[in-house]
């Protein structure tokens, strides 16, 4: 299963709309969002590029309720999990936070296959080693471009392979 991942949108709906539709155009099956969405309006334009699309909230809360009631409402198309996230996707285990102190720490347990942040507004992969082995942290940066260059991760849950993508490059 390919995945897009994104964070800190801070109420940027375009850019974040644009990144879901090159996720969706590359083959992605689903969208992670590692926080900092701060208002639900600022996702109506990327549920309706039709990819199922999981949050945590971050440290910009934002409408945490009316982001409850969004997701109670989306029939499945939002997920949203509050401050952390541990799910499954395509066979594999998941953890998904919005501060990287956190996500390495998860990563550290051999728990996940994946572990997802954001916050920092760099993107990074990287490998943690950890009780069980390598684990791969992802932090997909900022998909608004908010004090650093704008980017998404697009990745492979099958073979657990990211790429980090400029969205103002030609990259899939």
């Amino acid at each position: 299963m390919k995945i897009g991942v994104v964070s800190d949108s801070h109420d940027h709906g375009a850019p974040l709309a644009a990144a879901v539709a090159r996720a969706r155009d590359w083959g992605a099956q689903a969208i992670l969002h590692c926080g900092d969405i701060i208002g639900p309006n600022t996702l109506q334009s990327t549920l309706a590029v039709g990819l199922p699309l999981h949050v945590v909230h971050g440290n910009n809360l934002g409408d945490m309720l009316r982001m409850l009631r969004m997701a109670q409402d989306s029939n499945g198309a939002l997920v949203y999990y509050g401050a952390d996230a541990s799910f499954g996707l395509a066979g594999r285990r998941l953890f998904m936070t919005h501060y990287p102190h956190l996500a390495r720490g998860m990563a550290c347990t051999g728990d996940f296959d994946a572990v997802f942040c954001g916050h920092s507004h760099i993107a990074r992969i990287e490998s943690v080693a950890g009780a069980r082995g390598s684990t791969p942290l992802i932090n997909p940066g900022t998909v608004a471009g908010i004090g650093a260059e704008a980017t998404m991760v697009l990745g492979d849950l099958e073979t657990l392979s990211f790429q980090i993508i400029p969205l103002d490059s030609s990259a899939p």
